[in-house]
């Protein structure tokens, strides 16, 4: 092996090479070995001044001698080697950093502190201060702020309990030693053994088992003697029924002994070492707690500095009753009640004209004083309002009342307010007196004008709103309480005159007529049961401020908002004057119609339609209207004889026709119904005819007859999908599956945007067992019609019932893409997710679609799975609300109501339906669009659908 020889390197760098610190040879540039091309620098050539010329430097630096070799080093002065080094190299250390003079130090430094340095520390440190103190109060008030935030949402534990603490006080001895101890409710699970107290077993309880298992003496030493007492192994020291103690025995007996040890610890531990006596005195700890301040946590210095502050104001102006009350309210406050009495009564002295100083005193002093502090105020201040009342309040007597009032009033007799409470308190005879003077008193208090007029008979009540119409011409409501007595007392003719004047009147007066008030005049009319007076009132204001061009906006929304506060004579009222101001508007009388419809009778609406038809011969749904009131009443021929009347205002409307051929086949005439349409084929021909000719004869059974109308039609109607949907739905009826392809095949060559066309053809190839013919068929749909929902929603579904759950995802993940605001693919990636991921899809769902029907429902099943009642009732309500139109929502409702409901709500979800009158919805279709339920109402296809619709889970 080598010896441990170092590195020829390591050598070299240890020693100091020769050239450092040696001057450059002459004319020596550096790097010109390696091409670097010189340059001067002021240091080659030197000084601009003459070596000999007196230097303009008047503070240069002391010169500093360097040590001559064998001179002696002075103590503290440190050698030369050393001093060089300090000047080559400055001390960039942290620590002799500062942030005015940097690493360096200051440039003054070293120069001598004189006044002139002082005297300007001084002015820049006043300058600080003084800019200081313009912050001090804006950071004073920030802290606070920060400070009473953070005990608002931390608040001290003192600040916590103090209300229970204040409850103690009324704790008894007997209630307070009955407390039981606190015993450890955790169950085993929460306890950690690391950290159960174990009590060592003490070695003579081993010594005394061991000596009765052998027999043995034990020798003890007894704790009260202290006496070495031996014990034999089997006998007992004291007496003893058996005369042995067992070893179970003894162990007991030690470990009560170690108990009442363990107690005498803790008695020593809280009692005074002196005296023997507890230091907590319970009877001082209950009387310290009623001591402490309620209803506030503040700190006892700024209670302190509060109450000088209050006092120093109280000296300053003790004229100011603000001052005397703020402080009466702030001893109160702190728990100093007779503090805060005296505080008041003393205000009371000093400001005996200040009704609020009074009032506040009463408040605070005890109910049997309150009285006479309040008669002392009116003594003072017989003039106020509120002295009064207070008086009258603290009486409990009715008859006091009255006779503090009627003081009252004597001093201040215009009073309205007292008016009102006097006559509160009287019978109705001794009121109308009291009004009767109280309208002499305040002529101009309608209020007292209108309670007279109700006291007073009808002659009486005419003169006394007579005599308040000539002090008060600006009040409507005096016109409209004279109009609303002539109604009450059958002059009917009168009640439209008084609202005509009424409205001159004010006119002449100058008052402006608001058409929002006297709306809702009308309706606190209509109210009161004066419909006639609410009426009269729109009929005048009506017109009031509106535009010719913008009426009918302005009066249909005017019956809108009547018809929402419930003020339905009012918005009957609106709707028959627009109806006699636009007589030929067609858009007018059906919203008229279906104002009657939601909340008139049957009779109201067919003599409206029944006008309306009139009015415009040639509106087909008025018509229709009218007949389908009169089928739903059981009136067969008065429809009949409608829509014969409908046929000769419009010989050729598709919807007449249509209208009556349902009226027959609903009351199975099929024959009429037969005639009708072929009158209507030959007449009126149109693709509807030709579509409700074929399902009547394919719903009677006739497939022959449907078939031939099915080819004719065809040809015809070749752009009117529904008939080769009609054609190929036959066709798989009869179990020609052929012919059922080739018949949708030939519907999308001239029908190609018709996406259930596309869907029926995938179904049908799916049913035979071609899943990729189905799946081919749906992505030439999409080809077709991209962006469409329904198709991509169609191409998962057969992904997942073919059982390729890992094709469908990516697939919904695509048509998230490409429709992403589509309600019904939201609510189908909701269920394909795993239960624990349905929530959060659903939170995305509801952002994308917050108001699409599908998301909700999905939502309102979701509650549902999670047995969550009454969210998912709501989530329903929520639903249906949206869309009424939408079916499935509404046949979910019912099985969640037939589940989970009581009978009232399952009624209450039907008829709801049925008013609705729902048509969509894919399980609604299902069983609405299936031919053999053609004569299904509405409440036969909502049981089926609810029936067939599966449990969600």
């Amino acid at each position: 092996m080598l010896p441990n020889v170092p590195h020829p390197g390591a050598l070299v760098s240890k020693k100091k090479k020769a050239f450092i610190g040696l001057p450059a040879p002459l004319g020596y540039v550096a790097g010109v070995g390696r091409g670097a091309t010189g340059f001067t620098t002021r240091s080659d050539i030197g000084p601009a001044r003459d070596p000999s010329d007196v230097p303009d430097d008047r503070h240069a630096p002391p010169k500093k001698f360097a040590k001559k070799p064998g001179q002696p080093t002075l103590p503290g002065q440190k050698p030369p080697d050393q001093v060089e080094e300090e000047e080559e190299e400055e001390d960039l250390n942290d620590s002799n950093y500062d942030e005015f003079a940097g690493y360096g130090g200051s440039l003054f430094g070293k120069d001598p502190y004189d006044k002139d340095d002082e005297e300007a520390d001084q002015i820049y440190d006043a300058i600080d201060k003084r800019m200081d103190e313009k912050r001090k109060q804006y950071r004073e008030e920030k802290h606070k702020r920060v400070l009473e935030k953070f005990r608002q949402e931390r608040p001290k534990i003192q600040q916590q309990f103090s209300d229970l603490k204040r409850e103690l006080a009324s704790v008894s001895e007997q209630e307070w030693m009955n407390i039981p101890e606190v015993g450890d409710s955790r169950n085993k699970k929460q306890r950690n053994p690391r950290y159960e107290k174990l009590t060592p077993v003490p070695d003579s309880i081993l010594q005394h088992k061991a000596a009765f298992s052998s027999n043995e003496t034990v020798v003890a030493i007894d704790p009260k003697t202290g006496l070495r007492t031996p014990y034999p192994g089997g006998m007992t020291p004291g007496t003893s029924t058996s005369g042995f103690l067992t070893p179970g025995d003894l162990d007991l007996r030690k470990i009560g002994q170690a108990r009442n040890t363990l107690m005498d610890i803790k008695l020593n531990q809280v009692s005074d070492s002196v005296s023997g006596q507890t230091v907590v005195d319970p009877k001082g700890y209950l009387t310290d707690l009623q001591s402490m301040i309620p209803r506030i946590g503040a700190d006892i210095n700024d209670i302190k500095k509060a109450r000088l502050l209050l006092k120093s104001v109280r000296e300053t102006n003790p004229n100011h009753p603000p001052a005397w009350i703020a402080s009466a309210g702030f001893e109160e406050v702190t728990g100093k009640l007779q503090t805060a009495r005296n505080l008041i009564m003393k205000g009371c002295e000093m400001c005996p004209n200040s009704e609020d100083v009074w009032l506040e005193a009463a408040r605070l002093q005890p109910p049997d004083l309150s009285k006479c502090v309040v008669a002392e105020a009116v003594r003072h201040i017989p003039t106020s309002v509120r002295l009064w009342i207070k008086a009258a309040d603290l009486e409990t007597e009715t008859k006091a009342k009255k006779k503090i009032f009627r003081k009252a009033l004597e001093h201040i007799p215009n009073s309205v307010r007292l008016w009102k409470a006097a006559v509160e308190l009287e019978e109705p005879e001794d009121a109308r007196i009291l009004l009767s003077r109280a309208v002499e008193c305040c002529p101009t208090s309608v209020e007292l004008w209108l309670a007279l007029a109700r006291l007073e008979n009808y002659e009486n009540a005419r003169k006394v709103l007579n005599k308040a119409r000539e002090n008060i011409p600006t009040d409507r409501q005096i016109w409209i309480t004279a109009a609303k007595l002539e109604e009450a007392h059958g002059n009917n003719h009168m009640v439209d005159k008084i609202i005509d004047r009424a409205l001159q009147s004010l006119n002449a007066n100058g008052v402006e007529i608001n058409r929002e008030h006297w709306f809702k005049d009308a309706m606190d009319a209509e109210k009161s049961g004066s419909i006639l007076t609410c009426q009269a009132i729109v009929k005048a204001v009506i017109g009031i401020g509106v535009e010719d061009e913008d009426k009918k906006h302005t009066w249909m929304e005017d019956a809108e908002m009547c018809a929402n506060q419930g003020a339905i004579e009012c918005a009957r009222s609106v709707y028959r004057i627009a109806i006699e101001t636009f007589e030929n508007k067609k858009s007018v009388w059906l919203r008229a119609a279906y104002f009657e419809k939601s909340y008139g009778t049957r009779e109201r609406l067919e003599t409206l339609l029944q006008d309306a038809v009139k009015a415009c011969p040639k509106a087909e749904v008025l018509w229709l209207m009218l007949a389908k009131s009169k089928w739903l009443a059981s009136d067969v021929l008065a429809a009949r004889k409608t829509l014969s009347d409908a046929f000769k205002a419009n010989p050729n409307s598709e919807e007449i026709w249509l209208a009556a051929v349902k009226l027959e086949s609903e009351n199975e005439e099929y024959e009429r119904a037969r005639k009708l349409l072929a009158k209507a084929r030959a007449s009126a021909p149109t693709a509807r005819v030709v579509m409700k000719s074929v399902k009547l004869e394919w719903a009677l059974g006739d497939l022959e007859a449907a078939k031939k109308l099915l080819e004719q039609g065809a040809k015809d109607y070749s752009t009117f999908p529904k008939l080769w949907m009609m054609k190929g739905q036959i066709a798989e009826q009869e179990k020609q599956v052929d012919d059922a392809r080739a018949a949708y095949n030939q519907g999308l060559k001239y029908n190609p945007n018709s996406i259930p066309l596309w869907i029926l053809l995938s179904r049908l190839e799916e049913k035979c067992g071609f899943l990729i013919k189905a799946r081919s068929v749906l992505e030439k749909a999409r080809l077709r019609n991209p962006k469409t929902a329904e198709l991509w929603l169609e191409a998962i579904r057969v992904e997942m019932r073919g059982g390729n759950r890992d094709i469908a995802m990516p697939m919904m993940a695509k048509a998230m893409q490409e429709c992403p605001a589509s309600g019904i693919l939201w609510a189908e990636a909701i269920f394909m997710e795993n239960r624990p991921q349905r929530k959060s899809k659903s939170v995305d769902a509801l952002k994308r679609c917050e108001h699409d029907p599908n998301v909700l429902l999905a939502c309102s099943k979701l509650f549902w799975i999670e047995r969550k009642l009454n969210k998912a009732r709501e989530w329903f309500n929520r639903t249906v609300k949206i869309d009424p139109d939408l079916g499935d929502s509404w046949a979910y409702f019912y099985k969640f109501e037939l589940t989970f409901g009581n009978e009232e709500q399952q009624d209450s979800v039907r008829k709801r339906c049925l008013n609705a009158e729902p048509r969509h919805g894919e399980e609604w279709c299902k069983v609405s669009k299936d031919i053999r339920n053609w004569k299904f109402k509405t409440n036969d296809i909502l049981l089926a659908v609810a029936n067939a619709l599966p449990i969600p889970n």
